[in-house]
C-alpha cells in the first residue's frame, strides 16, 4: 500500500498537468448572441483558446481538418453539411432569434414584395439565407429569378447598404439595429418561421471522431458552454457590457437586445424543429436530400448536463 499511493498521487499529478498544459480550440462568431465560447475558460478545467471567424463554413471545415474541437455553426449548415455525408454532430444550441431584414430607411421600399429587382445582401449557409428564401417565397418572389441575391459577409452589409451596394439585407444582430441606430437603415421584417419551426438559429458543432474517441473533452466542453451561457442569462449587463468590446456601441447592444438569445440547451421539441427546417430547406433546393438526423444531433451530453445543473 506504502508503495501504491506514491505511485497514484504521481499519475494523478500527471494527469492534472497534461489537461492543464492542453490548449483547447473553439470557433464562433464576435457577435452577442454567439459570445459564450469566450466565457468558457471561467468553467473548464483546461486551456480554451477561442478563434473568430466570420461565417459558419470556414468554422466547420477548420473542425474537420481537426484544427478545432468544437465551433458554432448555424442550424441550417449543420442540415447542409450533414445532408452531404460530412461527420458533424450538433451537441447544444448558441442561439436563437437574431435575424432580420433590413432595407434602406429614406427609400421607396415598404413591403416585401416591392424588393422584386433589387439587390439583397446574405451570407449562404445560414439561417439567414433560409429565413430570407422563405420569406421571398411567401411573397410570391423567386430567390432565382426575382431578385438579385449578393454575397456579402456580415460586417459588410452595413456599409454596402449605406454605399447603395445593396438595397436590402438579412442579417444576424447588431447589424439591422445598428443600420437603424446609424441612420441610413429600417427594418422591413423580422422574418421568423412559425412555431412548427420557431426561432432556433445556431448551435456547437463537434465531429462523429471527437465522441467516440475522446467523450470526456465533448462534455466538459458542452457543460463549459452550459455554465457559460447561464452566466450570461443570469447576468445582461456584464453579457453587453463584454459584447461592446466586439466595437458595437453598448446603446445598439441594449436596443438589440430583445432580438438575441443565447441557449445551449436541445431536446427532441428542438430536433423536430430542426427537421421541420431540413424539409422547408429540401423544398427550397438548398439541399437534395435529408440527413441522418439520428447522427446529427447527440444529446447525451445536454442530458447530463442537466441533470448536473438540476440534481
Amino acid at each position: 500500500m506504502k508503495k501504491i499511493l506514491p505511485c497514484l498521487v504521481i499519475l494523478l499529478s500527471f494527469l492534472t498537468t497534461t489537461w492543464a498544459e492542453t490548449t483547447i480550440k473553439v470557433g464562433t462568431w464576435k457577435t452577442p448572441q454567439t459570445i459564450a465560447p469566450f466565457f468558457y475558460q471561467q468553467f473548464h478545467p483546461g486551456k480554451i483558446e477561442v478563434f473568430a471567424f466570420t461565417n459558419p463554413a470556414d468554422q466547420k471545415s477548420a473542425l474537420l481538418a481537426g484544427s478545432l474541437a468544437m465551433c458554432g455553426t448555424t442550424l441550417a449548415h449543420a442540415i447542409h453539411s450533414a445532408s452531404q455525408g460530412q461527420p458533424v454532430v450538433l451537441v447544444a444550441a448558441l442561439c436563437n432569434k437574431c435575424s432580420a431584414l433590413v432595407v434602406k430607411k429614406d427609400g421607396p421600399i415598404r413591403d416585401i414584395s416591392q424588393l422584386k429587382g433589387k439587390r439583397i445582401g446574405y451570407v449562404p449557409g445560414t439561417m439567414h439565407e433560409i429565413l430570407l428564401r422563405e420569406t421571398l417565397t411567401r411573397s410570391r418572389l423567386s430567390p432565382a429569378t426575382d431578385v438579385r441575391l449578393t454575397r456579402v459577409d456580415f460586417f459588410d452589409m452595413g456599409l454596402a447598404l449605406a454605399g447603395g451596394g445593396i438595397d436590402a439585407f438579412l442579417s444576424g444582430e447588431p447589424f439591422p439595429t445598428l443600420a437603424v441606430h446609424e441612420g441610413y437603415g429600417r427594418i422591413l421584417a423580422y422574418p421568423y418561421y412559425d412555431d412548427s419551426v420557431g426561432t432556433i438559429n445556431a448551435g456547437m458543432l463537434v465531429t462523429q471522431k471527437s465522441i467516440e474517441e475522446n467523450p470526456d473533452q465533448v462534455l466538459q466542453l458542452v457543460r463549459a458552454h452550459a455554465r457559460a451561457t447561464r452566466f450570461l442569462q443570469q447576468n445582461p449587463a456584464m453579457w453587453l457590457d463584454r459584447a461592446s468590446a466586439f466595437g458595437t456601441n453598448r446603446e445598439v447592444l441594449e436596443k438589440a437586445s430583445h432580438n438575441m438569445e443565447p441557449a445551449w440547451d436541445m431536446d427532441e421539441s428542438f430536433i423536430r424543429r430542426a427537421k421541420v427546417l431540413g424539409a422547408r430547406m429540401q423544398a427550397l433546393k438548398v439541399i437534395e436530400r435529408q440527413p441522418d438526423y439520428d447522427r446529427l444531433f447527440d444529446l447525451q451530453f445536454v442530458k447530463t448536463v442537466k441533470m448536473e445543473l438540476n440534481p
